[in-house]
């Protein structure tokens, strides 16, 4: 079986104009700025590529410079709509195996141009088929055609050399359509063009801004007894699919801020559809006739409601939104780029300018050294884990520098050999970090916290409310063993808690975690270090509910004042008086109770006599005793009167001092 596929030759366009790489700055925040430069000529258009997640930021960014003065004609780049969006418009459709014939049948009544055997011809597309002919399934094309001549041919294309559109626009049609096809093969590559229709040549430059792997550092720290030397290295990765070749490389510590805005996706946005109401044909008018007035207002209100009635049921609903206006991306070119000073602070940030240029392959990795000099170091222990019995070897690092040293990671050398590693934290000029490396074996250290107490070290005493401001003193206590016969200094971090205060020693300096305090170590010794800090904290109590020998505690307390003392013993006295009354109250209602029942005894007695004879010398007896309790019982009830009412008076002379109560 023969089939003809669909060809086509795209004319060869000029080769568009160079702009190479020349500048690349590096930054710790996941982005890159290129700047490249070269010259575009009259009628020449440039095209530089990038990746699809790219081109938000470079629509963000771009910047482009004429050297020479001159305006920059047009910028355009690749649409992001999706192929099959792209490729409706076209009156024609292209499918995966689609015979020739297929192809000029939808373009029916277009002008082309044959060649056969037999000549050339010409004529319009009156249509084009394919047919299947014999049992061993022959397929056969056809191309039918009106010649110039008004003569209709049938042609079996099988026989013919070359068909060619002569109709320009289609032919333009035709190669935009195949142009689309073969840029939707490469998915992730988007060109921008820079087209000038000046009349003379001019250097540009082009800036902008593209997402690149974030630049690493990494540090050799030599630890020497005279003068320590820091190495710093620098990880470049080249993913943008262009190599850098002689590049001016940059790389530049700290986080600006950065984000993505979405400008590459065309938006749409959703408008309501609006429609005057369609005006139907006007009908005959039946003219009623004369009515009484009542019903000519009747009929005329139902009249009116008739038509109102009839479009609010048969109305239809409201039409739904579309998505019909498209909202123009517009990119100012009229920008510059300045340049960044080298080897200098730009704010919070520092930039490290390599002095020479530097070639890095696409899709490779460089390690470029941007710091060897000696800094100031000294070596030492720290101890920070107190779930460790070791400290760690360590290094204090003063960046002497005079730069700022981006963080990451450092290897450490000792003695000619390798000692460690270690992280750090970028830190600038003139600061110092210290960085753990190895445990040091030879030293062992136990910590031991010591019960605390506290101590009462100021009063306060408002309406009733007693303030005691306590400190909660606590000690901790490092015992370090130095096995190894040589001095060591030792630097101890302790936890830093907001709410305590160190009393003994003071700090060698703070973080906002530890304190840290130094400590030097004997030859084959064992030091004791003790850390003294309190907790100061207040307690309130209100006086009304302390007891006399609560309030006695305080009162012989040194810290309370002269007049604390005073007030706090006067209260405590009336304390004392209220209790006193309390006491006698109790005994009263006792001795009363206790008479109370012993006449109850003596009436039931002087009740069984009364029904006894001979028994009147007993019951005189009783009567008289039942006499004198019931005086005694009088008295009582009087000394229980004055004793509350003495009772009152006490307590409302202590609500009086209690309220007075200030100092």
């Amino acid at each position: 079986m023969r089939r003809l596929l669909l060809t086509a030759t795209l004319a060869a366009s000029a080769f568009p104009a160079e702009l190479p790489v020349r500048t690349v700055i590096l930054y710790k925040h996941g982005v890159g700025y290129f700047e490249r430069a070269g010259e575009l000529r009259s009628g020449e258009s440039a095209r530089l590529d990038f990746k699809a997640d790219a081109m938000n930021d470079v629509l963000k960014s771009l910047t482009i410079e004429d050297k020479s003065g001159a305006k920059v004609t047009g910028l355009r780049y690749d649409s992001s709509e999706p192929l099959q969006k792209r490729l409706a418009d076209y009156p024609f459709q292209l499918n995966p195996s689609q015979a020739l014939s297929a192809f000029l049948d939808q373009v029916k009544g277009a002008k082309v141009e044959i060649k056969a055997a037999a000549g050339s011809f010409t004529g319009t597309i009156l249509g084009a088929r394919s047919l299947v002919e014999g049992e061993k399934v022959i397929e056969k094309e056809q191309l039918i055609l009106m010649l110039d001549s008004g003569e209709i041919r049938t042609f079996e294309m099988a026989a013919l050399t070359s068909v060619k559109l002569a109709d320009p626009a289609l032919e333009r049609q035709l190669k935009d359509y195949l142009t689309a096809l073969a840029a939707s093969r490469s998915k992730e590559a988007r060109s921008v063009y820079i087209d000038s229709s000046d009349a003379r040549a001019r250097q540009l430059i082009a800036s902008y801004m593209v997402p690149t792997p974030v630049w690493k550092s990494s540090y050799r720290l030599i630890l020497k007894d005279a003068e320590p030397m820091l190495e710093g290295w620098a990880i470049v990765d080249n993913t943008t699919g262009e190599d850098w070749t002689n590049v001016n490389l940059s790389l530049v510590s700290g986080r600006p801020i950065s984000f993505i805005s979405k400008l590459y996706e065309p938006r749409y946005r959703v408008r309501p559809e609006a429609d005057l109401p369609d005006e139907g044909p006007v009908g005959p008018v039946v003219h009623a006739g004369a009515m009484q007035m009542e019903q000519a207002v009747m009929a005329d209100a139902q009249q009116r409601a008739a038509p109102m009635r009839k479009m609010m049921a048969s109305a239809p609903p409201p039409p739904a939104p579309t998505l019909a206006e498209f909202a123009m991306v517009r990119d100012d070119m009229s920008s510059s780029v300045a340049a960044a000073a080298q080897g200098r602070e730009l704010g919070d940030l520092f930039e490290y300018r390599f002095g020479t240029p530097v070639t890095v392959r696409k899709n490779e990795s460089a390690m470029l050294p941007f710091l060897q000099q000696k800094i100031a170091a000294r070596k030492l222990l720290i101890y920070s884990d107190r779930s460790l019995s070791h400290p760690m070897h360590a290094a204090e690092v003063t960046n002497s520098s005079g730069k700022t040293l981006d963080g990451g990671p450092i290897t450490v050398f000792e003695g000619g050999a390798y000692a460690g590693e270690a992280l750090v934290e970028t830190f600038k000029a003139n600061d110092k970090r210290l960085i753990s490396y190895g445990v040091d074996l030879g030293t062992r250290i136990t910590t031991n916290i010591d019960s605390s107490r506290d101590l009462i070290r100021e009063f306060r005493a408002v309406r009733g409310v007693l303030t005691t401001k306590t400190a909660l003193q606590e000690t901790t206590t490092y015992t370090i063993r130095n096995v190894d016969a040589k001095a060591k200094l030792l630097v101890i971090e302790h936890p830093l808690r907001p709410q305590n205060k160190v009393l003994s020693p003071k700090p060698m300096e703070s973080t906002g975690a530890v304190h840290r305090f130094e400590v030097k170590l004997a030859a084959s010794g064992t030091e004791k270090f003790q850390v003294v800090e309190e907790h100061v904290y207040d307690n309130s109590l209100s006086l009304i509910s302390l007891t006399p020998d609560q309030l006695g505690i305080y009162i012989q307390n040194k810290a309370l004042s002269a007049e604390g003392r005073k007030q706090l013993e006067n209260i405590a006295q009336l304390k004392r008086q209220i209790a006193e009354a309390d006491q006698q109250m109790r005994q009263i209602e006792i001795d009363t109770n206790e008479l109370v029942k012993d006449q109850e005894r003596i009436r039931q007695n002087l009740s069984s006599l009364n029904r006894v004879t001979g028994q009147q010398e007993q019951v005189n007896k009783y009567a008289k005793e039942l006499e004198q309790q019931e005086v005694r019982l009088a008295g009582l009830r009087d000394r229980l009167s004055q004793s509350r009412t003495q009772k009152a008076k006490l307590e409302s002379a202590l609500r009086a001092a209690i309220e007075k109560m200030e100092f």
